[in-house]
């Protein structure tokens, strides 16, 4: 057990002292129901486009999910540090970042013309350190986090807390000597997630995930399943498969092609310029006979990627395929000078003007059509194997869909939109080479260090309990990240009833139990419905028939029942309650 609320005195926080500016309307412009709570609730205010000041309500939950990450991080032996958050552009030019990371990065330079940048993230902070001050393998491994500020140049910042341009995040750095401790490293962080995930109330799920820019070999994503998620994940029920749709795979059913032509035939196609066109009569050429030949850019140069005329594309698979730190669809005016002509007739027949990678599904095919790169022109005839593959490459590049088989078992895969709420990497030795951070190994060899990376977002924590944990009334909190464990609101001006309600309140403190007291000079029916927007776990209610026998009205924010407790023993119920979640 961490710090417990028993090691310091607790006082009941009064509801007409507080600052708690609760709404009867949501934002005109919140789409999802943590945006919409947590502004009317008096936990947030909108200062700018993604920027949100958090309200004392807001900071007493925030603090409750640090406090938890610290636990957590510290129990796998884990370091705090607290680094700037402004950052000297040298180390970002020196691991190759400042020019990848582009727009999405706030940059700004001091008096004297320096260049400087608002952190995205800390590995270079973090690796410079371990280069710095790390000299054996002696020393390893280490495991550093802290809890700060990044920023983002977010250019669609919506959804209240859910994307914005500044937040929280807790970030955690491995360092190991080999690739043998990076992995102890990495298991070790993914049961800490588990449990701190646990403990804030989420449900979650684990998957395999796409890194993107920030390399390794492996990295997974810890997903809330909710509409209001903007990542799909694909997950079967029968062995737990579960992946990001940018990197999951499925399972086709086979296609027998209908024979064709020996070779290749050019066809007049006026006009056509569709998948769906093409379908259409005079042709009638069905989409899993088509291939699709999109073309992007990676990394400034120009690439062909072919997938079934039925299936989508995913960016960041072929960012994977291609190894480009970002990548493009290209421009319409860039695709005629490379192939010939414009979209809607491309194709990859025996295009070698720039790196071809075709999607395993269509690797057997045969008699397929695709474009001619010659506008109202396509070819039918087309033998994947022959016309593409001799010179291009396989690569997995078409996003799974619902209905599709297991990639593991017989099952059938299930697609829903969730919300990354952690991200852990193995990043291996991609910024200690950069930067050459380095060790000796036990044989004396100079050896870069392996390093880690993981992620969590605290912010995104408390949005995505709200969008699990919400009912028309407004939130209903997980008891371990309420900003306050109880309410008790005295159903009067009577001197008994307040004197009964101060009594409570003194109680339940005493004994562990974070309260407000609702003091406000207001009708019952106000103090009721307050309490529900904001969501405490526990409701006491004194009234003047409760009290006449002794006894308070005890709700749980989650049911329905409304039970008479002498007073006596709310304060005991109140502190097993919350000492059930270890606190």
């Amino acid at each position: 057990m961490g710090l417990g609320y028993k090691a310091r005195t607790m006082h009941a926080v009064r509801a007409s002292k507080a600052f708690i500016p609760t709404l009867k309307e949501a934002p005109t412009d919140a789409q999802v129901a943590s945006h919409r709570l947590l502004v009317r609730a008096g936990f947030v205010r909108q200062l700018g486009a993604g920027i949100y000041d958090h309200l004392p309500l807001a900071r007493r939950s925030l603090a409750k999910i640090e406090r938890i990450i610290r636990e957590e991080m510290e129990a796998i032996g884990g370091q705090e540090f607290y680094l700037p958050a402004l950052h000297p552009a040298d180390l970002w030019k020196e691991s190759g970042r400042w020019e990848v990371m582009g727009d999405n990065m706030f940059r700004l330079k001091d008096r004297k013309g320096g260049d400087y940048c608002l952190g995205m993230t800390h590995e270079e902070i973090f690796t410079a350190i371990a280069r710095d001050e790390l000299r054996s393998y002696r020393q390893l491994p280490q495991v550093w986090y802290q809890i700060q500020s990044k920023f983002r140049d977010e250019p669609r910042p919506k959804s209240g807390l859910l994307r914005v341009r500044q937040f929280t995040m807790k970030d955690a750095y491995s360092f190991d000597v080999d690739r043998a401790g990076l992995d102890r490293s990495y298991e070790d962080q993914r049961q800490a997630y588990e449990k701190i995930f646990s403990r804030c109330g989420l449900d979650f799920v684990a998957v395999q995930a796409h890194s993107g820019s920030m390399g390794g070999s492996e990295s997974s994503e810890f997903m809330v399943r909710t509409d209001a998620g903007e990542d799909l994940v694909a997950a079967c029920p029968k062995c737990r498969y579960a992946a990001n749709t940018e990197t999951a795979s499925s399972r086709l059913e086979p296609i027998t092609d209908q024979p064709g032509p020996a070779g290749l035939e050019k066809f007049a196609t006026p006009g056509v310029v569709t998948i769906e066109a093409l379908q259409r009569q005079p042709h009638g050429v069905g989409a899993r006979r088509q291939l699709k030949t999109l073309i992007y850019v990676a990394d400034g140069k120009p690439v062909v990627a072919v997938v079934r005329g039925d299936q989508d594309l995913n960016e960041a698979k072929l960012q994977t395929a291609t190894g480009a730190n970002e990548v493009r669809p290209a421009h319409p005016e860039e695709i005629p000078a490379l192939m010939g002509a414009h979209a809607g007739s491309l194709g990859a027949v025996n295009f070698t003007g720039a790196p071809v990678f075709v999607d395993p599904s269509v690797a057997d095919r045969t008699n397929m059509v695709t474009g001619a790169n010659q506008d109202g022109f396509h070819w039918r005839g087309v033998d994947v194997k022959r016309d593409l593959l001799a010179h291009g490459k396989l690569a997995d590049l078409r996003t799974a869909r619902a209905g599709e088989g297991c990639p593991r078992c017989d099952g059938t895969l299930d697609v829903f939109k969730a919300l990354e709420v952690g991200h852990i990497f193995k990043l291996g030795t991609k910024y200690s080479e950069s930067l050459r951070a380095s060790v000796l190994d036990a044989a004396g060899a100079q050896v870069p260090i392996v390093m880690g990376s993981y992620g969590i977002g605290v912010e995104r924590i408390l949005a995505a309990a709200v969008e699990l944990h919400h009912d028309a009334d407004g939130i209903v909190f997980p008891l371990a990240i309420a900003p306050f464990h109880a309410a008790v609101l005295p159903l009067g001006k009577e001197p008994e009833l307040v004197q009964a309600a101060e009594q409570v309140a003194e109680a339940l403190s005493a004994a562990g139990v974070e309260v407000l007291l609702d003091d406000r000079d207001e009708r019952p029916g106000v103090k009721f419905k307050d309490a529900d927007l904001i969501g405490h776990p526990i409701r006491i209610a004194v009234g003047k028939k409760g009290l006449a026998e002794g006894k308070v009205e005890w709700k749980l924010r989650g049911g329905k029942d409304v039970t008479l407790l002498p007073l006596g023993e709310v304060a005991a119920r109140a502190a097993a309650l919350v000492r059930a979640i270890g606190r």
